[in-house]
């Protein structure tokens, strides 16, 4: 069953308010959303499995561990979800990046998709989806349902804000699905926008509108 994990550190709340204040500039915003992306993916990836190897020390030869099993394997969805990418490579550069792109119908909120392309090994890899912004839930669904028609069966979903309305569409619809998020808001208002949220992520990281 999956599980809401509210990542509510200081740092990362300390963070994301900054992120929240409408003066805050593009440069800064994006400097913030991957450090935070960086400190979600660590509490994401705590439950990769190690073992046991040997490595000689400076000092003399010892036991000690290293990742094992299925690699990582990251997927944006575009175009917000590229501002989370950089903070999760620092932490894993040989993670794969696959990318899923979805664009929200301004009248009925539904996901539409104009892209998809994932590694040749991405059913064999254990998946993060980014998608900083949770609000109806809508698209995070639909990429999470392209990877599980390819094949892919470990995922998670690591996001910056959400709203009650889409953490439960998700829930719902992929209850396989682990959820990974800094903050959960309020409420979406009539434009399908997170309360008190952040604006659009994606204007706020490429300086559009």
């Amino acid at each position: 069953m999956g599980t809401l994990h509210v990542l509510d550190h200081p740092l990362v709340q300390h963070k994301l308010s900054i992120m929240r204040n409408k003066d805050t500039g593009i440069k800064e915003f994006r400097e913030l959303l991957e450090e935070i992306s960086m400190l979600l993916t660590y509490e994401a990836t705590r439950d990769l499995p190690l073992e046991d190897v040997e490595v000689d020390t400076p000092i003399c030869r010892c036991q000690t561990k290293m990742l094992s099993g299925r690699k990582l394997g990251v997927i944006p969805i575009l175009r917000a979800g590229l501002g989370m990418v950089d903070g999760i490579l620092k932490l894993v550069p040989a993670a794969k990046v696959g990318h899923i792109g979805l664009y929200r119908d301004p009248e009925t909120l539904k996901p539409v998709e104009y892209y998809c392309k994932l590694p040749v090994d991405a059913a064999e890899r254990n998946l993060i989806v980014l998608d900083p912004m949770l609000a109806t839930g809508g698209s995070s669904c639909a990429a999470i349902d392209f990877l599980k028609k390819r094949g892919c069966n470990s995922i998670k979903l690591v996001c910056l804000l959400g709203a009650p309305e889409g953490i439960k569409k998700v829930m719902d619809e992929h209850p396989d699905v682990d959820i990974y998020i800094a903050a959960v808001d309020s409420h979406l208002n009539e434009h399908g926008y997170i309360v008190p949220g952040l604006g659009d992520a994606g204007d706020r990281l490429f300086g559009t509108k």
